[in-house]
């Protein structure tokens, strides 16, 4: 094969190509997983992380590199891009993928591959990546092979790279008509696999990428704020929608109206409720669970005849997954519905939802009587989860009786059992907003979702699919985008057992890297207790509902711990878990909470 000087590969070029356009795009984050294949890919990486230019994430398993991916996704609203070798490790990508295209999160994935002569001829670690995410993916190219050395960054070989980056970036972020999510460029490198960097490739230093802000520090600014203002969960438009692209869709007085928020609505719903003075329900991974006019108790008043009865009009902004109150409500054929376009998959329970890209409401909209009938049957659904407060006159009273009986109250309140709602309580009371909260999809943020109060902290969850998926994975992405330079703040990851040990892989951190400041909280209760409430229930003898659904398990956590590096503490006591939250994280922590089934 031609060279132009000793030690430079075609591979190197092509990679190179790529990331640095990248780079100029706006690309902060790189994670990869190790293979030979993508050795191009992963030797500019580790360059380009040595000169500052980007903040770089190894992880051996591809699964958990791309919900690490995910999770940086979430939080920055930016792509990270992730890199892996041919393979089954690109299909170790798919549930990350699919993730990312149902919640509408960028996701960029550089998969190395073969070349076309090496495609289904028996080669070694060769099969059909072209197509693999074919739609799930915003957009899917296989690139060129690079078959001549670059001299400039001006050269066509190297032009036709950046162009593929451009493009890649583009779909990636929903640029123009499109909506963010996730992309394939798969790229196959013929031998070598990796050589010199070329000279082009922009040199910089941690120092000068912490100054003064570039062209494309402001481009992806730019990007964040515009695909930000867009990011309230639904997306792409199925065929039965009707689709309005126009002004925004103004809100009449007339129909008894609700505001729906679901997962990723963000606080555009509670805007909408105020102004337009309308019921708010607003799941919990919402980020709209705040304001005035929020509905405490939701899923026992959308069973009210007199309230959830007498709907007539739905908003909904982001994707409701957590009550069958909702899914019912959203699926009457007498209601309704509008879903707000956002970056996901598009909300249609009942076959005939508008979807619209924007909603604002008139003056006078709101109803006073329903608001009210609202409002005043949700004050009763409140639910006071504090430890009651000590009895401070009793406490200092010279009375030995009286004080001692205080001081017993006070020890019992402390040291009382920790329980699902008492769990979930310590959490959110915990999180502030210059924190971030993960909710797994366990049976925790189903307790978290019926009981818990409104509060405006930065909340996520990967309920584009609710799989278990990846959970540990993503928190440990959100800490990533979200802990940069001295920004104060803890991610907090709330999950149950057999989550965490889905996961269990994501706890390997690179001692190279940042120590994220994260605490892990796992619910544990010994198997799947969330199938305990669903039918199967009742219809499967004890021994089979223990055996494929319930799952029990007796891993000590404590172990895997100490084997991964991780602080550990196991609490039984509300006392204990209020302590442990509140004190001051310094690194990677596991909290194991006993919880009985």
């Amino acid at each position: 094969m031609a060279t132009d000087g000793p030690g430079r590969a075609p591979a190197t070029d092509a990679a190179a190509a790529l990331l640095t356009r990248l780079v100029e795009r706006g690309l902060r984050h790189i994670v990869l997983s190790p293979g030979s294949r993508s050795q191009g890919l992963a030797l500019v990486a580790a360059e380009l992380e040595a000169r500052g230019l980007i903040r770089l994430h190894v992880r051996i398993d591809e699964r958990v590199a791309g919900f690490t991916a995910l999770g940086i996704g979430r939080e920055d609203r930016m792509p990270a891009v992730v890199v892996c070798t041919s393979g089954t490790a690109v299909a170790n990508f798919l549930p990350a993928v699919l993730e990312a295209h149902h919640s509408g999160v960028p996701l960029l994935l550089l998969t190395a591959d073969r070349p076309p002569e090496l495609r289904g001829i028996g080669a070694n670690q060769a099969t059909r990546q072209p197509g693999m995410f074919s739609g799930f993916v915003r957009l899917e190219s296989d690139l060129p092979v690079a078959e001549a050395l670059a001299e400039s960054a001006e050269a066509d070989e190297v032009a036709a790279f950046r162009a593929a980056a451009d493009e890649g970036w583009d779909a990636a972020v929903g640029s123009g008509s499109r909506v963010a999510g996730p992309v394939h460029l798969n790229i196959p490198f013929r031998e070598p696999l990796a050589g010199e960097l070329p000279g082009w490739v922009p040199s910089s230093s941690a120092e000068d990428a912490a100054s003064d802000p570039t062209e494309a520090d402001v481009e992806a600014e730019t990007v964040e704020a515009e695909w930000g203002a867009h990011y309230q969960g639904g997306g792409g438009v199925g065929a039965a929608l009707e689709v309005v692209e126009s002004e925004p869709v103004v809100l009449e007085a007339g129909p008894r109206t609700v505001v729906v928020a679901g997962a990723d609505a963000g606080p555009d719903a509670e805007e909408l409720a105020h102004a337009g003075g309308f019921p708010l329900i607003a799941e919990i991974v919402s980020g709209a669970r705040y304001g005035r006019h929020l509905v405490h108790g939701y899923r026992t008043l959308l069973s009210d005849a007199e309230l959830g009865g007498r709907v007539e009009r739905v908003v909904v902004f982001g994707h409701p997954t957590l009550s069958r109150e909702v899914a019912r409500l959203l699926s009457r054929s007498d209601v309704e519905v509008m879903a707000v376009r956002g970056p996901g998959e598009q909300l249609n329970l009942n076959g005939v939802t508008v979807a619209v890209d924007d909603v604002t409401a008139a003056r006078g909209t709101g109803d006073r009587d329903w608001l009210g009938a609202w409002m005043r049957a949700s004050r009763d659904q409140v639910v006071d989860l504090s430890p009651a407060a000590p009895d401070a006159d009793a406490l200092s009273s010279a009375v030995p009786a009286e004080r001692l009986g205080a001081i017993s109250a006070e020890l019992g309140a402390i040291r009382a059992p920790v329980d699902r709602a008492a769990l979930v309580d310590a959490v959110w009371r915990a999180t502030w907003p210059h924190d971030r909260l993960l909710f797994g999809s366990s049976r925790l943020v189903r307790v978290a979702d019926e009981l818990l109060g409104g509060k405006k902290v930065p909340v996520h969850a990967n309920r584009g699919l609710a799989g278990i998926d990846g959970t540990i994975a993503t928190g440990l992405g959100i800490a990533a985008a979200s802990q940069r330079g001295a920004v104060p703040g803890v991610t907090r990851v709330l999950l149950g057992d057999l989550a965490f040990l889905h996961d269990v892989g994501a706890l390997l951190h690179p001692a190279a890297e940042d120590e994220p400041r994260i605490q892990v909280i796992v619910g544990n209760d010994g198997g799947g207790t969330i199938f305990d409430g669903l039918e199967v229930a009742g219809v499967a003898s004890p021994p089979a509902f223990d055996r494929v659904q319930y799952t029990p398990q007796t891993a000590r956590l404590e172990e895997l711990a100490r084997a991964y590096g991780w602080e550990y503490q196991r609490i039984t006591t509300r006392g204990a878990l209020d302590q442990a939250l509140t004190s001051p994280a310094g690194g990677r922590q596991i909290i194991e909470v006993s919880l009985s089934r």
